[in-house]
Order: C-alpha cells, then structure tokens, then sequence
C-alpha cells in the first residue's frame, strides 16, 4: 500500500554526508531536488493515549509531531527551556514536512523526546500540548558488523538487505535514532538512488557535507559494489529496490526509531 501524500518541490541542495566513494571527492548533488512528505497511515500509525498496559509492548513507539513549526524542548519537566526546535533549522523543506520527534519516556503531560540536534542522542522535554500523539510498531534495525538492515513490524522481519557504511575514518555513528525526513532525488539513477531519508543523526566528524549540515542519511545508490563494505561518508547505503520498497509497498512513516547496533 503506498503511503506517500505528496510530492514537492524543493530548492536547495540535499545535505546528507556520506553520498560519494570515500576514495573519490564528495560532489554536492543537483540544486535542486523533489522531497516526499510521509503521513503515518492507519496501518503504520494510529492517534494514540498511552497507557500503562501499551508500556509492557517493546515494539511499540511513540512519535510526536509537532502542531505548529516549532517547538520549545525543556531541561526537564516544567523546567527551564533547553533549546526551541524549528522545522526550518532541521528540515529540508520545513514548510511541507512535519517537525516529527521519537518519543523516549512519557511522564503525565510530558515526553521526553530525541533531538534531531547535535549531539547525536541529545533528548529533552516537551509539552503535550504541543505535539499529536501516534504509535507505531515499525523500526529499522541495522547491525554493523553484518553490514545488514532489518525493517520490523512488531515482531515480525518485513524487509533485510545487505547495506554500505562509513569508512573508519568516517563512520556510521551508532545510537538511536528516527527518521526526520524522506526525500526524492531528481535523478533516480543518481547518487543517492530514487529515495532518501534523513536520520536524526549527524556525521560523529564531519561539520558540514554539501553546503549543509553533515545529516546521516539512508538511502539508494548508483554504485551497488558498496554492499556489505565500509565505502561511505556515513550514510546508510541500500539497493535502489530496496529503498523503493522501504518507501512505496511499506511505507515507514516518519518518526520511526532506528537503531544503529556498533559493529
């Protein structure tokens, strides 16, 4: 079932590190670029009042999304503001993507929620009243040492496939992570394949990548000899049939946690 809602235009360059052969010098991409915004479908995501029995579930997560373009994140609950996350600091195309968090704890009317800021793992606080509320049971798993993705639905493996990595020098970073974005590339045959998302994660040592923000993205290739190698930037690399099938049959929505295991 597809579960993309649109199609839009964006301008500007995609910033995802990690998108070209180490051993070759990093070509920005095109000017210009199309994203896809995700909505979570009924079958991915529901509205969701969390309750004590939904808290013994291990598969279930929680996402956020913030009703407006941003949002002010709290040290913690009640207490003095950390930071004000903005759709536009954080989003490729922050007039059409939701501002989206992957909730880690719920205290009342409080979620501690991770951050798509440096560093990678930061989490903070913010009001209910501020976000809607959905629950998945979908998530990403990626092993490493395997050099293996692994998509689930609750307990269930839907989707693996064998991945590209970071170079030692420029590695993946592990953690825990969701996916912020999801962006199409003008040129499916391209660098990063016909789709890409945008982690919440940043390069561990590369300040910027093309013009922006070093982002650790997932996404499709044109060099399929990078599977099952550390060739990368950072980036995720996956077949470009796979990251199509990750997008239009399953439709991970936005949100999603991603857990990158160490090798």
């Amino acid at each position: 079932m597809r579960r993309i809602v649109a199609l839009l235009t964006m301008v500007g360059a995609l910033a995802l590190s990690a998108c070209t052969p180490a051993a070759e010098p990093a070509a920005p991409p095109s000017a210009s670029s199309t994203a896809v915004a995700v909505a979570p479908s009924e079958t991915a995501t529901a509205e969701a009042e969390p309750s004590p029995s939904e808290s013994v579930d291990a598969t279930l997560s929680y996402i956020a999304t913030a009703r407006g373009t941003k949002v002010t994140v709290l040290k913690k609950p009640d207490g003095a503001t950390k930071t004000v996350i903005e759709a536009a600091d954080v989003l490729t195309v922050p007039d059409q993507t939701p501002l989206t968090f992957l909730v880690k704890e719920i205290q009342g009317s409080w979620l501690e929620v991770y951050l798509p800021i440096r560093p990678n793992g930061s989490t903070g606080w913010v009001s209910a009243d501020d976000v809607s509320l959905a629950a998945t049971h979908m998530s990403v798993e990626i092993d490493m040492e395997a050099y293996e993705l692994t998509v689930w639905d609750g307990e269930e493996a839907v989707l693996t496939t064998e991945i590209g990595l970071g170079t030692d020098e420029l590695p993946t970073p592990g953690g825990v992570y969701y996916v912020r974005e999801l962006l199409q590339p003008p040129d499916p045959d391209g660098l990063y394949g016909p789709y890409a998302y945008g982690l919440s994660g940043y390069s561990p040592v590369l300040d910027e990548f093309a013009g922006g923000d070093a982002v650790i993205g997932l996404h499709g290739t044109n060099d399929p000899d990078s599977f099952g190698r550390s060739v990368s930037h950072g980036c995720i690399r996956v077949p470009n049939d796979v990251i199509t099938e990750m997008v239009e049959a399953i439709g991970i929505p936005l949100g999603t946690p991603v857990y990158i295991d160490e090798a």
